[in-house]
């Protein structure tokens, strides 16, 4: 657990970092550049990301069940994860309605899917992962607001750009749901 603790600790504190202490990240890249910054993060990142994933492996296994979610809720889950990966989509899509709408579209992608795996997983290190994300993610989201508001319906938008947002999001999250998630994660939200 402790290497998943460490390993969690890590990756949210670096991706806190234009949010949550801005201070910080600009007196770091003004002494060791732009690009320095982008390689302290992403390596930084790396190391986190690998401790996390490993330590979850290890401890995933004994850790405590503290309730057992409906199958019925699994299904929720895995249709809430479709509407993430629509979120995911409308933050890389430009002129679509959904990021003019609502500003920061990953963000709340995230806040989706964290929330979609703490009602489908009951056990405690699965809990405190996506319990830690989906707080983390709300808190670099106020954030973000109170730095940059979501413009509103006023920006410019297409309805092809908002078509093609949903429809590669959702055949993405799709696809994720029925075989990606299975392939990367080792288990099929829809059973299989």
């Amino acid at each position: 657990m402790t290497t998943f603790l460490a390993g969690l600790l890590v990756f949210l504190a670096m991706h806190s970092a234009q949010a949550l202490y801005p201070g910080m990240r600009q007196a770091t890249i003004a002494r060791i550049g732009a690009l320095g910054w982008k390689g302290l993060y992403s390596v930084i990142s790396l190391v986190g990301f690998w401790l996390l994933v490993q330590g979850y492996g290890e401890a995933r296994p004994t850790s405590a069940v503290i309730w057992s979610p409906p199958q019925a809720l699994m299904h929720v889950a895995a249709l809430l994860n479709i509407v993430a990966f629509v979120f995911l989509a409308a933050s890389g899509i430009p002129g679509n309605a959904i990021r003019a709408r609502v500003g920061h579209p990953m963000t709340i992608g995230v806040k989706v899917w964290a929330l979609a795996h703490l009602l489908a997983n009951g056990d405690l290190v699965s809990m405190i992962l996506f319990a830690a994300i989906l707080v983390w993610a709300i808190l670099v989201f106020r954030a973000a607001r109170r730095r940059q508001p979501a413009p509103g319906a006023a920006a410019a938008t297409s309805t092809a750009a908002t078509l093609a947002t949903i429809l590669i999001g959702a055949g993405a999250g799709i696809w994720f749901a029925f075989v990606g998630h299975a392939m990367l994660v080792g288990v099929a939200p829809f059973g299989g």
